[in-house]
């Protein structure tokens, strides 16, 4: 299956918005755990057999293994998600960003190492910087849009010129990911929670995509909001997936032994919230 039609898939058999975030930070793990960089893979293994049929996807940071040399913790954990999760389509969150060969090598990182099912992207240099992941068919590729920092307003909330009606720059890549950089239909978005006005606006411009949207839960991002915003559906199917991920909030919601069962609890609460935001959205 292509990745769309993982996420559909996946929203509709665990009926599901919620991506569930795994950056692991060791300094905060459980007691026994905590401080143990080689339980990486023990901790976030835990976690997606207490999510498994909760998430619309699961969203592993590569940083926080990186970081901590757990490059190889995270292709056993990629393995262990496809077996646990098969139907569940796994983002590697690494925010790439190159030209060439080198955009091509990390491509190669993101879908033959690791096995991703789609990645994210620093579209910045341009529509030959995100060409080499979309020759790998069926896979997706979300292009950072209108992202949830503060700092995001540097550039993304910037005017194309100075000319009255000209689109803001996070509106004119809404508009490429939507129309002609979208060639087999891989592409998506990432648009934060914090700005659900702008989660709007992408939506109007790019009305099928889907939207990864981070900042619920630690961040603070009203998750109601955020559904109200971006989802988009005719009688019930998705037209307009989106994807709203939560990591901190899931990952350390207890500092004890039964971390795995609290992380349960809260990504049921928030997977409920966000589906129960789903009913009252207009058919559009």
């Amino acid at each position: 299956m292509t990745f769309l039609d993982m996420l559909r898939q996946a929203e509709r058999e665990n009926g599901s918005m919620l991506c569930v975030g795994l950056d692991p930070e060791p300094a905060r793990f459980p007691t026994t755990l905590k401080g143990d960089a080689s339980k990486i893979y023990d901790f976030c293994a835990e976690i997606v057999d207490a999510t498994a049929d909760l998430a619309i996807a699961f969203k592993p940071q590569i940083a926080y293994f990186a970081a901590h040399r757990a490059e190889g913790q995270l292709e056993h954990l990629m393995e262990h998600m496809r077996r646990v999760a098969p139907h569940v389509p796994i983002i590697l969150d690494a925010k790439r960003g190159d030209i060439g060969s080198t955009a091509e090598q990390y491509a190669k990182e993101a879908f033959e190492r690791y096995g991703a099912d789609a990645v994210t992207l620093s579209p910045f240099m341009g529509f030959d910087s995100v060409e080499p992941y979309l020759k790998y068919e069926g896979k997706g590729a979300f292009l950072l849009c209108r992202t949830s920092n503060p700092g995001g307003d540097d550039f993304q909330n910037q005017r194309l010129s100075s000319v009255q009606g000209e689109p803001l720059l996070y509106e004119h890549i809404a508009k490429l990911a939507q129309g002609p950089w979208n060639l087999n239909g891989q592409l998506g978005l990432v648009v934060g929670a914090t700005y659900p006005a702008e989660i709007e606006q992408v939506r109007a411009v790019a009305p099928t995509v889907p939207l990864l949207i981070p900042g619920v839960g630690a961040q603070g991002g009203d998750a109601v909001a955020t559904v109200k915003a971006g989802w988009r559906g005719l009688k019930g199917e998705t037209t307009g997936p989106i994807i709203v991920s939560s990591s901190r909030a899931i990952l350390y919601a207890s500092s004890g032994e039964d971390f795995a069962i609290a992380a349960r609890r809260e990504a049921t609460r928030t997977r409920d919230l966000l589906e129960a935001a789903r009913p009252s959205i207009a058919i559009k």
